[in-house]
């Protein structure tokens, strides 16, 4: 058995950024005292989602890669003996800026990074705006606790992200996220939304035979009032996150869900070699037509 205690928290933001930085560096620091070998954190989690709104000053947010956010990630991991998968608004340079998730060795060290394959565009998540499409692929990162398959978001959603991590012997995937519901859709709408996102994530667990990690924010997050109310930015009034971070084992079965509306601090154990029996009880990969699947990498099949 190859335990791996995984660390999660799902926070809710405020505007002060350095306030969302302690008490993310607090969390950690209680997650690592308690056992946890890898913590994993929320999309953007340094800021509010600034995202809801299409807002030129809010490029002042980005950082380059490494930086002081890494630096100071780092210098936790380091003290704390443990591997942190962070979620930065990234400046590459000047008019180029991503969605990166950057994972920190337990030497403080960056072990690598992805950056955020598939951008939304919808209303409060005007992310084409802010994020350039990533251009280092899928690839897992190796880790002193695995290989980690790290995606973003959006990314969820998409099957072939999750298989393309799989087959190239990612152990664990996870998904720093930020979600949740839109005010004029009603309670029963709102729920089927939530139950999809899980539901689909779960799915990738199956059809891979791998542990899913889904960590995302949680609580109201209002538009920011300084902000240019023209265009799309005038019916955005907020999102309520919708929490429910969550562990699902190799069969998809859920190890732990959090709260809808509460912020959560835990830890989950997983057995990574798990996925061995998994993978020979249901042989997916074998059985794979990989010479049938040629036209996947069309947009639509007239």
């Amino acid at each position: 058995m190859k335990e791996l205690k995984i660390g999660m928290l799902q926070q809710h933001n405020t505007a002060d950024i350095q306030h969302n930085i302690k008490r993310l560096a607090e969390g950690i620091e209680d997650l690592a005292k308690r056992g946890a070998q890898l913590i994993v954190l929320q999309e953007l989690h340094n800021s509010l989602y600034f995202c809801q709104t299409e807002d030129v000053r809010k490029f002042d947010l980005a950082e380059p890669i490494p930086g002081l956010s890494t630096q100071f990630y780092g210098d936790l991991a380091r003290q704390l003996g443990v591997v942190i998968v962070t979620s930065l608004f990234e400046k590459r340079a000047a008019g180029l800026y991503h969605n990166t998730a950057v994972v920190i060795e337990k030497n403080g060290t960056i072990a690598g990074k992805y950056r955020k394959m598939h951008i939304p565009d919808d209303p409060a998540y005007y992310e084409k705006f802010y994020f350039t499409p990533g251009d280092i692929g899928f690839r897992p990162i190796d880790t002193s606790v695995g290989r980690l398959g790290v995606l973003v978001c959006w990314d969820q959603w998409y099957p072939e992200a999750a298989r393309l991590m799989a087959l190239q012997g990612a152990e664990i995937l996870i998904y720093p996220t930020a979600i949740g519901y839109d005010a004029n859709d009603h309670e029963a709408e709102q729920q089927r939304q939530r139950e999809a996102w899980t539901t689909v994530m779960r799915g990738h667990a199956v059809a891979n035979g791998l542990p899913v990690v889904a960590v995302n924010r949680v609580g109201f997050e209002p538009t920011d009032p300084l902000c240019d109310t023209t265009d799309n930015n005038a019916e955005i009034q907020g999102i309520q996150f919708w929490g429910s971070s969550f562990v699902a084992g190799s069969q998809g079965e859920l190890l732990h869900r959090a709260s809808e509306k509460e912020e959560e601090s835990f830890i989950v154990n997983i057995d990574l070699e798990r996925s061995e029996n998994v993978r020979r009880w249901w042989p997916f990969l074998r059985d794979r037509r990989i010479d049938e699947y040629k036209d996947i990498t069309r947009r639509f099949i007239d």
